[in-house]
């Protein structure tokens, strides 16, 4: 069965996916949720490999633009207000499969924040795939910067060599480096962390750390090596107290790619993305 696009509505808004049908019978699905912003349902052809090297598998994947995304109507809205889009794709999904039952959730940076605060809202989320997921705050921003950029350059021989030729303007750097201080100081403290966690409008990392409690169901997460999004999500659960945990529980797989950039751009990163996704997602068929 070939690969068919699909008009659903959500309200008044028409969105588009793209069905990649799979195994016939398959009980198992993987939807793709887009991150943004983004056109043609992903970035430079990352969703649909993944989704023709899962459906080669005969596992089925939909894969779609939520409103205001790609080719869906609608105006754009915050990554926040897509669950009913997501709950649509899902009945979409299972309406043109009818004997899927459990459904894989695959999100990129902002797509995999979203996933993880509506899956503890949508018992037909069977699992997680998180890759890079995307915690952003101003304090996260600036710590991530300093560890992965100005630390990292010290113990960068490039870094002496054009000091000491003169190629580089430390004052400049000096300033930046205090103004991410400034900004980590002014950010720390109760106020400034904002409202707690099972607050829904307190701040993001604690509101995905809460979605992960609740959420019951495996996860799988996929960090990059040279992406600041993802040294931002390391950094956010190894110090912010909410995190405290999550990433060792016994139903979190995590897998790491040292050298990838944030889209995994290149094809061996996509591939090796592409085939763990395949090995976890089998791993849980009964």
């Amino acid at each position: 069965m070939s690969e068919q696009a699909i008009i659903f509505p959500v309200g008044d808004d028409e969105l588009l996916g793209i069905l990649h049908p799979g195994a016939p019978q398959a009980v198992r699905g993987v939807l793709v949720v887009v991150g943004g912003p983004q056109y043609r349902v992903g970035s430079h052809r990352q969703f649909l490999l993944l989704a023709r090297h899962l459906a080669a598998a005969g596992i089925p994947v939909f894969r779609f633009d939520y409103r205001g995304m790609g080719d869906s109507t609608g105006a754009q809205r915050d990554f926040e207000r897509v669950g009913d889009d997501i709950r649509a794709a899902i009945d979409t999904f299972q309406a043109q499969l009818p004997d899927l039952r459990e459904v894989i959730v695959w999100g990129l940076c902002d797509a995999a924040s979203i996933a993880l605060i509506t899956a503890p809202k949508e018992p037909r989320i069977h699992g997680l795939v998180l890759a890079n997921p995307w915690v952003r705050t101003g304090e996260s921003l600036a710590r991530a910067y300093l560890k992965t950029y100005y630390i990292k350059r010290l113990f960068s021989r490039d870094f002496w060599v054009n000091l000491l030729r003169g190629r580089f303007n430390p004052v400049a750097s000096l300033r930046s480096v205090f103004s991410l201080l400034r900004r980590l100081a002014g950010s720390s403290g109760p106020a400034a962390q904002g409202e707690s966690a099972g607050n829904p409008t307190g701040p993001l990392p604690q509101r995905m750390a809460e979605g992960w409690r609740r959420y019951r169901g495996p996860i799988l997460l996929i960090l990059s090596g040279d992406d600041l999004t993802a040294a931002e999500f390391r950094d956010t659960a190894a110090t912010d107290p909410a995190w405290a945990g999550l990433l060792k529980q016994s139903r979190v797989t995590l897998r790491e790619l040292p050298q990838a950039n944030h889209t995994f751009s290149r094809q061996a990163w996509r591939d090796q993305v592409a085939q763990w996704t395949l090995e976890w997602v089998r791993s849980g068929e009964e």
